[in-house]
């Protein structure tokens, strides 16, 4: 028994929810800093009032792809994810520009990250579920595409609304009516595109997906005994309690030198939780309780696929890029070019609006390619196209620094192809060789692992950022633009070294 081949409509549908989710994620992005900003907040604590989205993700999408796995109701197997995450992700995004204060913006933050994951994980799995292998290469296209869309529209959205004549400017302290609008449409799209997707595609029940696996399942799962797990869980506990030791280490040192705070989430955050965790997973197995999804997704975060390993090295770096630029790109452009951090000002006003032409420009660029890719890839590689996206999004980050006049052309337009570019291979091609590699049963909850290859890096940057820009270049966030377009030309030389030998198909 195989999976039938999907029509292009067939396609559309099953992906069209992630133009509202992206439209939510780019409208965070491109905001969430200028909203922190006008509450108070100083650019060098920007990042670690970041930290609330990268962490979410963590604990958030490895645990819904777990379930979403084992999940069996009317409405399916991943649609009641997208659900129940929309409408938690529109009421955040209907509350998240009204935050009275500052602590207020960043727990919603939190809650509103949380609630788009809770949506998001899915429809990776969703792809890997209702297509064949021939076609999910077309799958992950047809998303960015979608992503790419709703990214654009969304970062256009304040100007858009600015030139209708809704204010771009308020009182200190208080969100301008140009990006509350803003929110208000983005949550109310997330919703309607979500539940497109959920009225107008189907699932195939657990007993087809059985059927399937059987069939086309290639990947075979190492038996293992209960002896495995005790000397596994002994390991477990042995690495982990290094871990947590050296955690404790540097938080004292972070303490002692009276170095930036940012620095605890690098070092109790991630270090410390990550050593914790390996702690009780070691635990577990020792005493032999090893039939929980705590102890499966430690356990598969440690054997993972050998193409999995070599390209999480390549996300690594490439989110690491990308998350300097989302919370970096607004202090750079209206204190490097337009020379105020003033966020009453005009100036900044401008500037930061310049921003959301920016985030549209390489986000409509990489709508415009995400079909492109995939031709390149079959003339050449996949991972030979992804070295050259991943170098043309780096060289457009470090373009920004030697902007001195903010026209259309050499702000908005060319590091903007650069980055465009490097956006639509980083939401594809990783995937597109990824999914090979996994088994059917646990595609879920294995795209939630490769997440930690996304957030990962975020909690890094979230960590270190701040205390480089402050410490090292005079708290001038231009260099964070700069560093990221260094980690993102290395992303693209560690992808040379990915063994994807697998033919890329993208004709159904």
């Amino acid at each position: 028994m195989k999976k039938r081949k999907l029509s292009f409509w067939e396609i559309w549908n099953m992906s069209f929810g992630f133009l509202g989710i992206q439209m939510g994620f780019a409208l965070q992005n491109a905001n969430v800093s200028r909203i922190f900003q006008t509450l108070g907040a100083d650019i060098e604590d920007i990042p670690i009032l970041w930290v609330a989205a990268p962490l979410t993700g963590l604990i958030v999408q490895p645990i819904i792809g777990y379930f979403s796995d084992r999940t069996w109701t009317r409405l399916g197997r991943r649609r009641p994810y997208f659900l129940v995450g929309a409408i938690l992700a529109s009421m955040a995004l209907f509350v998240m520009p009204n935050s009275p204060v500052l602590w207020f913006a960043a727990g919603m933050l939190w809650i509103m990250d949380a609630s788009i994951n809770i949506s998001m994980e899915p429809f990776r799995a969703f792809v890997g579920d209702n297509l064949p292998n021939r076609q999910r290469t077309m799958g992950f296209a047809m998303q960015s595409f979608f992503i790419g869309i709703g990214a654009y529209v969304a970062s256009k959205l304040p100007n858009i609304l600015t030139y209708m004549g809704v204010a771009n400017t308020a009182a200190e302290g208080v969100i301008p009516d140009s990006v509350k609008y803003s929110f208000y449409i983005g949550g109310a799209a997330f919703l309607i595109s979500v539940l497109w997707t959920v009225i107008f595609s189907k699932e195939y029940s657990p007993e087809e997906l059985a059927a399937f696996e059987s069939e086309e399942e290639s990947y075979e799962e190492e038996e293992r005994s209960e002896q495995w797990y005790v000397d596994n869980g002994k390991s477990h506990s042995r690495i982990g309690t290094i871990a947590l030791a050296i955690g404790v280490a540097f938080s004292y040192l972070v303490y002692f030198f009276d170095l930036k705070k940012d620095l605890y989430v690098l070092s109790l955050g991630l270090i410390g939780l990550g050593g914790l965790a390996l702690i009780f997973s070691g635990a577990y197995q020792q005493r032999k309780k090893y039939n929980n999804g705590f102890v499966t997704i430690m356990n598969d975060f440690q054997f993972m696929p050998k193409v999995m390993k070599q390209l999480a090295w390549v996300q690594f770096f490439s989110w690491f890029a990308l998350f300097s630029m989302w919370i970096y790109t607004t202090g750079a452009v209206t204190e490097h070019i337009y020379g105020s951090t003033d966020t009453t000002s005009e100036l900044y006003n401008q500037g930061a609006n310049q921003v959301g032409e920016m985030f549209a420009n390489y986000n409509i660029i990489a709508a415009a390619v995400a079909f492109l890719l995939p031709l390149l890839a079959k003339k050449t590689s996949r991972k030979f196209t992804h070295f050259v996206a991943l170098c043309l999004g780096g060289l457009g980050l470090i373009w920004i620094y030697f902007v001195d006049t903010p026209t259309f052309l050499n702000l908005e337009l060319l590091p903007m192809i650069g980055v465009g570019i490097a956006w639509a291979s980083i939401l594809s091609v990783p995937y597109a060789m990824l999914s090979g590699a996994l088994p059917a049963s646990k595609m879920g909850y294995y795209m939630g692992v490769f997440n930690f290859f996304i957030v990962i890096p975020q909690l890094v940057a979230a960590s270190i950022l701040g205390f480089l820009v402050g410490t090292f270049f005079d708290s001038q966030p231009v260099y964070a633009l700069l560093i990221g377009g260094f980690s993102m030309i290395l992303a693209g030389i560690l992808a040379l070294k990915v063994d994807d030998n697998e033919e890329l198909e993208i004709k159904g």
